[in-house]
């Protein structure tokens, strides 16, 4: 599968998950959901999650309920997990964008991004392969907050608003699958516009912008990326906790636990 059939199936499988009560936002979350997704599946054997292989060859959703119950297929975590850990065990054998963060990292790193952007890459959409997708980049700063630096929890935060934002003085433009899949018309709301303002003004706008330039064109189906590669960035830029993510007391560590066991999920 090259990107051009991927972009078609993810649309076709995104339209499945569309209501239309979403507004615009909410709907490129669901198409870049589905693109991680069947990126995965060209990576994984065999794939675990929300999407399948269908008798046929063709990709189906998974029946059954997403991330729940006990899964024969997936490893135990150890008792003081780390986020290698994590990586290995849980975001890169569930079906839901591993592969999409190892190949932003992948990316960043090999334009020349300080180790923090590159952490920031490897993380930002960190809460969508493992707990939700709704304004994922908050959601992912909150788990990440307690164990990176400031700029680190920042540029991860903020990248899901500066998606929308054209950039070329920084080599972005506005992603052409948004608007091939949703029109061309669109108006960012208001509130998105506000962190627009406030981001470009605040001192860690490039570090978000790097995420962003890093994040929307790294679903490549042809490209394999070891999480392995990342060792030292994590080693040194992750505040691994010596009980383990999730049983550290921080205010998140019941997030990180809901990871470990799925079928805490709901």
């Amino acid at each position: 599968m090259d990107r051009v059939q991927l972009l078609a199936q993810a649309k076709e499988l995104a339209l499945t998950r569309i209501t239309e009560r979403m507004d615009l936002d909410e709907k490129i979350d669901v198409l870049e959901q589905a693109m991680a997704e069947l990126l995965d599946i060209q990576i994984m054997k065999p794939p675990i999650g929300r999407v399948t292989t269908s008798a046929s060859g063709g990709t189906e959703i998974a029946k059954g309920r997403w991330l729940m119950g006990d899964d024969p297929r997936l490893e135990k975590m150890p008792g003081q997990p780390t986020l290698m850990d994590f990586f290995k065990l849980r975001f890169l054998n569930d079906g839901v964008g591993g592969n999409h963060l190892l190949q932003s990292a992948n990316l960043a790193q090999s334009r020349g991004a300080c180790e923090k952007i590159v952490l920031a890459c490897l993380l930002h959409d960190i809460s969508v392969v493992g707990l939700i997708r709704a304004d994922h980049g908050h959601w992912a700063a909150q788990l990440i907050e307690p164990y990176v630096d400031a700029e680190v929890t920042w540029a991860v935060r903020h990248h899901q608003a500066l998606r929308f934002l054209p950039a070329p003085e920084l080599g972005y433009e506005y992603p052409q699958q948004y608007l091939r899949v949703f029109g061309e018309d669109y108006t960012p709301p208001a509130y998105i516009q506000a962190e627009w303002r406030y981001c470009k003004a605040h001192r860690w706008y490039g570090s978000a912008m790097q995420v962003v330039v890093n994040d929307l064109y790294a679903f490549d189906p042809s490209v394999r990326v070891d999480i392995d590669q990342f060792e030292g960035v994590i080693a040194r830029n992750f505040r691994q906790p010596v009980d383990g993510l999730g049983f550290d007391g921080s205010p998140v560590a019941h997030m990180w636990r809901t990871l470990i066991w799925p079928n805490n999920f709901l």
